[in-house]
């Protein structure tokens, strides 16, 4: 069987992996000319960890990761004023990462019989009954078994097969941005921790990387989902009215092409395949940054397709059990980031302090787990299972998170 994977991101890479681990023939186009090296820090837990584990990438994962114990929210003078510590919010196994690094491990993982081609996007599909016809930039063809858009939230294979964006994109009301500057003096107020402005309607966030880089990440409402023509002028105009550290950020902010910019928004589909064609990751159920889940249900996702593929008879049929054994999951989690819209950037100062007061509740038995599964949903053993009967329940992953559901 071949197979031609539309984006080398999380999703696409982490599907290479795995087919061409079950004896797929495998080609990955991105129509960018390399690796993108944009994106903020990722929380990566939950089903893609188990995912990272069954795959074999985990050791890697943890010598780029970096352990943070706690999110600080902090006011315009610097003073901490809450704090929830991520243990409180995740019922198991966790790790920060940037997401540049998580595409590097991936990539590294690829076997050399995976023919990975940047700066070849997709033009044209052609679908027939024997397979698809991939039509490349350059005019240059493809013939498969199936293609896979892994290619985002702003899917070319989507618009191609399944009709324009507008039909599936649910904005949020936010827009965000992510970069990565040099200030010693930055790092230095950050290192070690996660800190985040105390504030209403917009908010900024700071890694302290462990090459003395400090990592930003942002967030703003906005009415308007449309992207400004200058990113970089943008950040700058919304954010200009905070304290603390954040006019240093702001004056170090690079260039357009140096930043991450985009809407925070889902994509919800009623089918997620046709004929040959299917997606994965963002293009078919991004769940946004609220959810806090993009990374890990991109790869968890890709890992559950590839099995569905390898243990059912037909690639109709393996599409199909894709989509029953994985839709639920997505939708839990799609719900909860609708659901956490206002308590993840509160829009009056009521709803700041009621989100203080449920950060110290996280810490209190028994009302803990209501705030975990309200931030972060309900925990899935279903990769842990997948990998169980594949492996042998002697050689699967390690023992269940508390909580976790079958």
């Amino acid at each position: 069987m071949k197979a031609v994977i539309c984006g080398a991101g999380i999703a696409g890479l982490a599907l290479a992996q795995r087919l061409d681990t079950l004896g797929w023939d495998v080609v990955v186009v991105e129509k960018a000319h390399g690796p993108r090296t944009q994106g903020y820090m990722i929380d990566f837990f939950g089903p893609g960890y188990d995912a990272a584990e069954a795959m074999g990438i985990l050791p890697r994962l943890h010598e780029f990761g970096y352990r943070v114990q706690e999110a600080s929210y902090l006011d315009g003078a610097g003073r901490r004023r809450a704090s929830l510590k991520f243990a409180d919010v995740v019922r198991g196994r966790l790790l920060s990462i940037m997401r540049p690094d998580l595409e590097r491990a991936l990539r590294e993982s690829l076997s050399g019989d995976v023919d990975v081609r940047f700066g070849a996007g997709v033009t044209g599909v052609d679908t027939h009954s024997q397979g698809v016809r991939v039509t490349l930039t350059g005019g240059s063809t493809l013939e498969a078994d199936l293609l896979v858009g892994a290619d985002g939230v702003h899917s070319t294979v989507r618009a191609l097969v399944f009709g324009e964006e507008r039909h599936y994109l649910r904005y949020l009301g936010l827009h965000t941005a992510a970069f990565v500057f040099d200030d010693p003096e930055v790092h230095a107020e950050v290192r070690d921790r996660f800190c985040l402005t105390e504030t209403i309607d917009r908010q900024m966030g700071f890694y302290g990387l462990r090459d003395g880089r400090v990592a930003a990440f942002a967030v703003h409402r906005a009415t308007d989902p449309a992207l400004p023509d200058d990113p970089r002028a943008a950040v700058r105009r919304e954010y200009g009215s905070l304290g603390w550290i954040v006019p240093r950020a702001l004056d170090r902010c690079p260039p357009a092409a140096a930043m991450y910019y985009d809407q925070v928004a889902q994509i919800e589909m009623p089918r997620w395949s046709r004929d040959r064609v299917v997606l994965v990751g963002d293009a078919c159920h991004a769940v946004s940054l609220i959810a806090g889940q993009g990374a890990s249900l991109g790869i968890a996702g890709a890992y559950v397709l590839a099995e569905q593929l390898a243990r059912t008879g037909s690639i109709e049929t393996g599409l199909e059990r894709y989509e029953q054994v994985w839709r639920p999951v997505v939708a839990e989690k799609q719900q909860v980031a609708r659901k956490g819209v206002r308590w993840f950037l509160p829009d009056s100062r009521m709803r700041l302090r009621v989100r203080r007061i449920a950060m110290k509740l996280a810490r209190v038995p028994g009302v803990d787990r209501y705030v975990a599964s309200a931030l972060a949903g309900k925990p899935t053993a279903i990769i842990r299972e997948l990998d169980a009967t594949r492996r042998g329940p002697e050689r699967a992953a390690g023992p269940l998170p508390r909580g976790t559901e079958r």
